[in-house]
């Protein structure tokens, strides 16, 4: 991939954290992960999207992992056959010896994500839709089983499908319809046992005063959900309610129960119910809410007060 270092150099010297869309090189934000950015560059020609993650200290650590992001999206691609979108990892040091990494994709259509789809498109596509993905994660658990090595995870959250070659001028999910998983950061995998990526990195973003016991009381529960189907298909479910469609939440547990029968059977999954998901997706709220309003005291105190740099751009209210 054509990746101009230079521009993306320029970028870190001007961009604003708290007003990412007002620096020196136009950027357009296309979504914020808890740990990323992800952008455009406006007039790109390369057409890619970019996900910044400010998270390494040393040159080591980010040799690391990008040896594991090549190699998550290489075990995705080759041995699960879930396709992703081309991609490349560049990563510098900016005028203050900060290590900034990005992983760079060619950008998709932007309506052809599921969380986009998903308000184009009627029930009966939905249903299709979640139908697919869940296919998709069948791979990812078929393959752990036979594999005693190596267990892979995967974030089956909506927004993290794409449909290939999908119209916006003629919105639909039909049978022919392929996806394309499109968020592969950060890399979950675990050979014997063993997580490959340094999860501790996870916590940069983390506001320092309660670091330590969100890693103690959280940050492991967050990754082992990762590698368990049902807590995934929950994930997924549950995620509608934020994407202000509660009124499809019957028919998709209704649309996952008959499929964990009838194509998923041997992999004795207890049937969802609709109180968990709403319990589930009551404390999920309730957890981000609260770690994001932490981040914005944390940015206030470093820019505001102290008058340094805050590295992480946050959202603003996210309707949940």
């Amino acid at each position: 991939m054509k990746i101009d270092i230079d521009l993306l150099k320029e970028l870190e010297r001007t961009i604003d954290t708290v007003h990412p869309e007002r620096g020196k090189v136009p950027i357009k934000v296309l979504g914020y992960g808890e740990i990323t950015l992800v952008f455009e560059i406006i007039n790109d020609p390369q057409n890619y999207a970019y996900k910044r993650l400010p998270i390494f200290e040393t040159h080591e650590q980010a040799r690391k992992h990008e040896k594991i992001f090549r190699e998550y999206n290489r075990i995705l691609n080759e041995e699960l056959n879930i396709k992703t979108p081309p991609l490349d990892i560049v990563w510098f040091e900016d005028d203050e010896g900060k290590i900034i990494f990005y992983a760079v994709q060619e950008k998709l259509l932007p309506e052809s994500v599921g969380s986009k789809i998903i308000h184009q498109v009627g029930k009966k596509d939905i249903m299709i839709l979640v139908l697919k993905a869940l296919y998709e994660m069948k791979k990812v658990w078929s393959f752990n089983r036979e594999n005693k090595n190596l267990d892979v995870g995967l974030d089956g959250q909506i927004s993290n499908f794409a449909v290939i070659d999908y119209d916006p001028e003629n919105p639909k999910v039909d049978e022919n319809s392929k996806l394309i998983y499109i968020d592969t950061v950060p890399p979950f995998y675990r050979k014997n046992g063993v997580e490959a990526m340094e999860i501790e990195l996870l916590t940069k973003s983390m506001p320092s005063f309660i670091r330590g016991l969100l890693k103690a009381i959280f940050l492991q529960d967050l990754i082992d959900r990762y590698y368990d189907w049902r807590l995934v298909i929950i994930d997924l479910v549950a995620n509608f309610f934020k994407e202000q469609k509660r009124e499809l939440i019957p028919s998709l547990v209704k649309t996952v129960n008959k499929f964990l029968e009838e194509e998923a059977s041997d992999f004795n999954i207890e049937h969802l119910n609709i109180k968990e998901i709403e319990k589930y997706y009551k404390s999920d709220k309730f957890i981000w809410e609260l770690y994001q309003r932490m981040r914005l005291f944390d940015r206030f105190i470093k820019t505001k007060l102290l008058r340094k740099k805050y590295d992480y751009y946050l959202p603003g209210k996210i309707e949940r």
